[in-house]
């Protein structure tokens, strides 16, 4: 990667850390999953609005929570693509997104948009549980069905 890009990159986490988007408690919210990451603190909970119906859509995401500059930046960034996609299209998602942080086929990026800024974390590969935090509370949530108590995930 070039070091103009990688700068832009850093840019954009940098700014969804510092400035997450839907960062908040979403007011009648179908779906919900806390996410702990024991290793370094990081905790966030997942809100999702869901529209029933024969083709169910993630109308609306947020979060709320704590953690570094990854964690938020890649719950802000997911939150925002979550928006009209099937529950089915979310999971399609989490598995592309877990295999560009832990794989090794470049072709994984596509389709991804803006969430390839977080590709450079596999450099770091004690910092890919940041990143993938509130992707298993995604994945925590939907497999929940409609709103149940919140057995936090974790990322172990």
């Amino acid at each position: 990667m070039n070091q103009e890009l990688r700068e832009l990159y850093q840019e954009v986490i940098i700014d969804h850390g510092r400035r997450p988007r839907n960062f908040k408690v979403l007011e009648g919210h179908t779906h919900s999953q806390t996410g702990y990451n024991p290793l370094c603190g990081d905790r966030l909970q997942l809100f999702l609005q869901i529209r029933p119906g024969p083709r169910p859509v993630i109308e609306e995401a947020s979060f709320q929570g704590e953690g570094c500059a990854i964690s938020m930046a890649s719950a802000s960034l997911l939150t925002e693509c979550l928006k009209g996609k099937t529950p089915a299209e979310a999971k399609a998602l989490f598995q592309q997104f877990h295999q560009l942080l832990t794989g090794d086929d470049a072709s994984t990026r596509e389709g991804l948009g803006k969430l390839q800024v977080l590709a450079g974390v596999r450099a770091f590969p004690t910092r890919i549980k940041c990143a993938t935090l509130a992707w298993h509370a995604l994945l925590g949530a939907l497999d929940q069905g409609e709103t149940k108590p919140d057995d936090p995930v974790s990322t172990e």
